[in-house]
């Protein structure tokens, strides 16, 4: 959420910035809301010190046995012009918050402009696409093999899905195998975080209060994490962290849980967009000034995992129309699927400037410097566990419906070397 004072002394930057992602002018109301709200303000100062001077007269007058009823009476009156303020002031500030935290974040310089997923900008590739004849999509390939849409969906509907045996075991090794990258090679913590959170953690991180119907709420007032971002990102709120402590980097795989809400009719089969799923998730909180180079780090890292999988991919930057909400700038790492013939999303390591650390106040100090400085604050997924369990399945498949099992998973499967159908 931004400073409602910056904006008021650049409004055309702000406006500008939020033109790129397709937003009217948005500074006149919010500036007009703030200046009815300052204006309350002075007011509510003016009337204060009359009532308070008046209240010390009314006790030099007693004191000297004269009537003060007179002068009780226009405090009275001062009281309750006050309270009429106090309440129109509350109502004004829950407002100006309101708008503020609906509001998405200012796009980095070098984002390229586009309205749409279309104008995303490939940056590189990686891997040798291979060549199957009449490649089969993970559902097809996945269902003889233990992968049962049917049993899921006569216990939670639709957007579900029970792995059973060879599969079960297939998805774990892939979020182990992850796991361990991330924390063995690439120096994150391991971190097993609730997946249940109050409001203001959400709020933190921006799912608050713009996209609650994108959530899942329970009857205690407690969401459903969507990605473990929530929970490892809060894990600096309300903190003044030494430089010294800088960077933090942690991991966690947890499941996650998507209400897909507007998703209607996109990728109703299969394990592409699912309400349940897990994922492996990376968070960074660093010095302002480190943010774009760990950037560039955690993209590295997705791709990383990707590589030691041998799944062709390529990586993308995300045009100004297609950015999330918090993200200052977005890297996407696409997977190649055969069976879809194209490449779909797997990772999205987004920076988010001090966009979230302002809600969440989490904050650093320099080194003989008594000021304190907002974090920066980065996430992404290091991988999503069942979109790389989707493109081994569709990668590595073979004419008799076996699968090959990647090299580096098969620690992970007691030696298996493939997966194959059992009549």
């Amino acid at each position: 959420m931004f400073d409602i004072k910056l904006i008021r002394d650049e409004p055309e930057f702000f406006d500008s910035k939020w033109k790129l992602r397709g937003l009217d002018p948005q500074t006149p109301e919010l500036i007009d809301i703030d200046e009815k709200r300052r204006s309350i303000m002075n007011e509510l100062q003016e009337l204060q010190s009359k009532r308070n001077d008046a209240s010390k007269e009314i006790g030099i007058v007693k004191s000297k046995g004269g009537d003060a009823s007179k002068m009780m009476e226009d405090v009275s009156k001062y009281k309750d012009q006050i309270s009429e303020l106090e309440v129109k002031d509350v109502e004004l500030n829950k407002l100006l918050e309101d708008k503020l935290s609906r509001l998405p974040n200012i796009t980095a310089d070098d984002v390229p402009f586009g309205t749409s997923e279309k104008e995303n900008v490939e940056l590189r590739k990686w891997g040798t696409i291979p060549t199957i004849a009449n490649p089969k999509e993970h559902f097809d390939i996945g269902e003889p093999l233990g992968m049962d849409f049917e049993a899921a969906a006569r216990l939670s509907g639709a957007r579900f899905v029970m792995l059973k045996g060879q599969m079960a075991r297939l998805e774990r090794a892939i979020g182990q195998f992850m796991l361990d990258t991330q924390t063995q090679e690439n120096g994150y913590m391991e971190v097993s975080p609730p997946l249940l959170m109050r409001a203001h953690a959400m709020y933190g991180t921006g799912q608050l209060p713009k996209f609650e119907e994108d959530l899942f709420k329970t009857t205690t007032d407690h969401y459903l994490i969507p990605t473990a971002e929530v929970p490892l990102t809060n894990i600096a709120m309300d903190k003044i962290f030494s430089a010294e402590e800088l960077p933090l980097r942690m991991t966690a795989l947890t499941s996650c849980f998507r209400s897909e809400a507007g998703s209607a009719g996109k990728d109703t089969r299969g394990m592409i967009r699912q309400h349940q799923f897990y994922k492996v998730e990376m968070v960074s909180i660093v010095e302002a000034d480190k943010s774009k180079e760990e950037h560039e780090r955690m993209v590295s890292c997705a791709e990383g995992v990707l590589k030691k999988l041998e799944l062709p991919h390529r990586t993308i930057v995300l045009c100004t129309g297609d950015m999330g909400f918090g993200s200052q700038k977005t890297y996407d790492v696409e997977v190649w699927l055969p069976g879809q013939n194209t490449y779909r999303e797997i990772s999205s390591c987004s920076n988010c400037g001090d966009f979230q650390a302002r809600r969440m106040k989490a904050r650093y100090k320099k080194e003989g410097d008594k000021k304190n400085y907002f974090v920066h604050t980065l996430n992404g997924s290091g991988l999503a566990v069942g979109r790389t369990l989707v493109a081994v399945l569709e990668n590595y498949q073979q004419p008799d419906g076996s699968v090959i099992v990647p090299k580096v998973l098969k620690p992970y499967m007691g030696g298996l070397e493939k997966l194959e159908v059992h009549n």
